[in-house]
């Protein structure tokens, strides 16, 4: 399961005493800082990437919280941080609830026991076509084997995405149309509709990860399962 790099997030802090403002703009931090226009603790736009992330993040996040005067602290609005955690692959959230109470909690692996929707018109994929970030691999019988993988090909390779990096591989193998997909910036609902379109009846496998190229919350990613021709949707079980 492919998580964006790093930190995201915001924990939203609220109004402050100019006094309490400065003070936390003033706090030296690799990964986070306050930012006094959305009144939020906020990633830092130049990311560090020599220190272990999650120790880094979460030591700035108590340091910012503990200048908060606790009268005011008890009133702030609250958000969440997620962390990768490069070394073995997890996520993190850190939680800051209102009131200031933090919390954190490691994610279930992958989408292990999430439930399967059925496919209708794509609208479980809610962020933006054009920061789309795909992975994954499906198969599939079709009448015209080579026509149909070439189109598949041209299909992606003219999406004028955002992104230009990412790997788009559509072949025949073994008397099948075979499509391999690497951080490719490529429309989910325009290429599952394609291959629904394009397979012979009962034939389409494989699964499809839907994640985007701009900042989104993990609850958000999307898997999307070919299973003898019928196509299913997974949300992943991260914090349940």
């Amino acid at each position: 399961m492919a998580y964006q790099p790093g930190c995201q997030g915001r924990v939203v802090v609220g109004a402050l005493p100019e006094s309490v403002q400065r003070g936390l703009v003033a706090i030296p931090g690799d990964w986070l800082e306050y930012d006094p226009p959305s009144r939020s603790i906020i990633v830092r736009h130049i990311e560090p990437t020599d220190e272990p992330v999650l120790p880094a993040v979460t030591v700035e996040l108590v340091r910012i919280l503990s200048v908060i005067p606790f009268e005011i602290l008890a009133g702030i609005e609250g958000g969440d941080l997620f962390v990768h955690v490069e070394e073995t692959g997890r996520l993190v959230r850190l939680r800051v609830e209102q009131g200031g109470a933090l919390h954190i909690q490691w994610a279930r692996p992958g989408y292990t026991g999430a439930t399967k929707r059925a496919w209708s018109d794509g609208h479980e994929i809610v962020n933006e076509p054009w920061n789309h970030r795909l992975n994954g691999e499906v198969s599939f019988g079709a009448s015209d084997l080579e026509t149909v993988a070439a189109g598949l090909q041209e299909l992606a390779d003219t999406y004028e995405g955002l992104h230009p990096e990412g790997d788009f591989v559509a072949s025949v193998e073994s008397e099948r149309v075979k499509v391999s997909l690497r951080d490719v910036n490529l429309d989910g609902k325009l290429l599952v509709e394609a291959l629904q379109r394009v397979s012979a009846p009962r034939s389409l496998e494989g699964r499809l990860d839907v994640g985007s190229f701009r900042e989104l919350a993990p609850e958000q990613l999307v898997r999307i399962l070919f299973e003898k021709g019928e196509t299913w949707v997974q949300h992943p079980m991260l914090w349940t």
